[in-house]
């Protein structure tokens, strides 16, 4: 080993994470004097290391504005912040990351599809907020991050889809230099966001190598970051890049953002994402919450002497009858049409020769269950007699009456009704992937499931099904085919959550007669909560038809629409914020 190894090899060991080393970060009584901060707009960080006395850190975490959550890091004795204030103080259960920027490899290739760049328009703002609304996240709020778009100390980079300039992804840098002059000459990464129905793989990793190599560039020794201790996914994606553990520690306030962190693990815990959302909003009411069965989503709400049973959004409010109609597709079609709105054509299969003979009239079909519900047996776009049979035997396994209806191209829109009034709208797209150039379809779909299952607590995914495998040969592959770079795959025709769908809020573009339209039918029906499916050339525009009514629909997923809010509304109406609708 030359010289120049033996002491880049002291150098490695002297910055490699432990308790012996961490002892030259300055203490209590070598502190920088400054009780340094940095306003991040979700809250404010602390830097421990500038606090002279453990009673100021904690003073100034229970100085903690009202929607904000500070962080406070880099304490060399977390335990006696803590027992500054015990009852308002808890130690966050994260661990901290470092890299050091003389280990980090950079990667030439780079994914395609989308770019990285800085916030350059007030939309990006606003965006920006909406992302971190629709990922449980606190938001800075788009004042806030429009007004330090020049900041020296925070810095947002912002992954913009290179196909209709959306934004994909989020993260905030902040230098530490910048910030109080740090000795140790770092940074820190901060508040990354993917959302979770971005089309392409690599994201999180691009947004953090453009934050690793602004830093590096501009000399800083390290960059550090702080994430839950069983984000999993996360971890092995930080280890990748080269992170490593140090023992840092940081302090929270307790609030109710944070309180799963400090609380333990709750009843609720075990409950799906359609039935956390509602109870998570009674909570916050002082409702009481009993969980009966959390595997199928059954909860009680209770508030004096009233007490709601409810499954995920079905309640008790939801009469037999009204729960009947949606139930069966064929009466949903009849009321509807009975009612004056526009629903497709549509049949019940009782010979293959009718189906055929339909199926020529027609052109295209939609083949589905008059039973059933998360888009299963569902073919959609059936145009030969081969996929027609194999359709109408999916469609059997599911319920033994099968509908034929009349395929309706456009957009398939999904309206949330509660109490005859919209609440939201949303476009739902099928699954697809992009290719890699490197990776079968096969391959693509299953990465693609395991993100959206990820993304939506396990409720979203591709099914690998004969529906899959012909929307995949029709369009001229296989599932072996290895998909060219940048190609994208629409997998799937319907556009189901459950099936890897992805949901796109639009409800202030709703054109009023489509509002109308979906309040119309809820009265029909005589539901007060239901998910309409509509299917529509543009959603500003009036032209339409329903194909659908669901009785217990997802509230999940339509953020920033307030939906579990109105829900709880409509239950306990003596808890509500406003007397109105929006």
């Amino acid at each position: 080993m030359t010289m120049k190894e033996r002491i880049h090899h002291r150098l490695e060991r002297s910055r490699a994470p432990s308790v012996k080393n961490w002892d030259r970060r300055p203490r209590t009584d070598q502190t920088l004097g400054q009780s340094a901060s940095v306003d991040c707009g979700w809250g404010r960080l602390l830097f421990g290391q500038t606090f002279s006395d453990p009673a100021e850190i904690a003073r100034a975490l229970q100085q903690e504005r009202p929607g904000t959550r500070d962080v406070a890091l880099y304490l060399n004795e977390p335990h006696v912040v803590l027992a500054q204030a015990p009852q308002d103080l808890f130690l966050d259960p994260s661990h901290t990351f470092r890299l050091w920027f003389e280990r980090y490899q950079s990667c030439q290739r780079r994914p395609k599809g989308f770019h990285i760049r800085l916030v350059n328009c007030r939309a990006d703002a606003e965006a920006i907020q909406r992302l971190y609304i629709s990922r449980g996240m606190v938001p800075p709020g788009a004042d806030f991050v429009w007004a330090n778009r020049t900041s020296k100390v925070l810095t947002y980079w912002v992954a913009e889809d290179e196909q209709d300039g959306s934004l994909l992804g989020v993260v905030n840098g902040v230098d530490h230099a910048a910030a109080f002059d740090d000795p140790e000459n770092g940074a820190s990464l901060w508040a990354l966001a993917v959302d979770a129905q971005a089309p392409y793989p690599g994201i999180g990793e691009t947004l953090v190598r453009q934050v690793i190599e602004y830093y590096l560039a501009r000399g800083r020794a390290f960059l550090d970051l702080s994430v839950i201790h069983d984000n999993s996914n996360a971890i092995r994606l930080y280890q990748k890049l080269g992170f490593g553990r140090i023992p840092a520690f940081a302090v929270k306030n307790k609030n109710a953002f944070n309180e799963p962190l400090f609380m333990g693990r709750q009843p609720e815990a075990d409950l799906n994402p359609y039935a956390t959302i509602i109870v998570k909003e009674a909570r916050r009411r002082g409702i009481g919450v009993e969980v009966i069965d959390a595997e199928a989503g059954y909860f009680a709400l209770t508030l004096g002497g009233r007490r709601v049973v409810c499954r995920e959004s079905l309640s008790e409010m939801t009469s037999a009858v009204a729960m009947s109609r949606c139930d069966d597709k064929a009466v949903t079609h009849r009321l509807l049409r009975h009612a004056g709105l526009r629903v497709p054509e549509q049949a019940r299969f009782q010979a293959l020769d009718q189906a055929e003979a339909l199926l020529s009239r027609l052109g295209s079909l939609v083949v589905k269950p008059a039973r059933g519900e998360q888009g299963a047996g569902i073919s959609v776009d059936v145009r030969d007699a081969k996929s027609l049979e194999l359709a109408i035997g999916a469609a059997r396994r599911v319920c033994e009456t099968v509908i034929l209806e009349e395929y309706v191209q456009g957009h398939d829109l999904r309206i949330i009704v509660i109490d005859y009034q919209v609440v939201a709208a949303a476009i739902r797209r099928p699954a697809h992937v992009v290719g890699t150039g490197r990776h079968s379809i096969r391959d693509l779909i299953q990465a693609q499931s395991r993100r959206r299952r990820a993304a939506t607590g396990g409720e979203s995914n591709i099914p690998m099904d004969e529906e899959t495998s012909r929307c995949v040969r029709e369009a001229g592959f296989v599932l072996e085919h290895i998909l060219p770079e940048g190609q994208m795959l629409q997998v799937r025709k319907t556009a189901n959550l459950h099936t890897g769908g992805t949901i796109h809020d639009v409800t202030a573009e709703l054109h009023p007669a489509l509002a109308e339209a979906a309040e119309a039918a809820a009265r029909a029906l005589d539901i007060p909560v239901t998910g309409l499916d509509f299917i529509v050339p543009s959603v500003s525009e009036p032209e339409y038809v329903i194909i659908e009514a669901n009785e217990r629909p997802g509230l999940a997923n339509h953020e920033p629409q307030p939906t579990a809010e109105r829900f709880v509304d409509l239950l306990f109406p003596q808890t509500a914020t406003r007397e109105e609708f929006p």
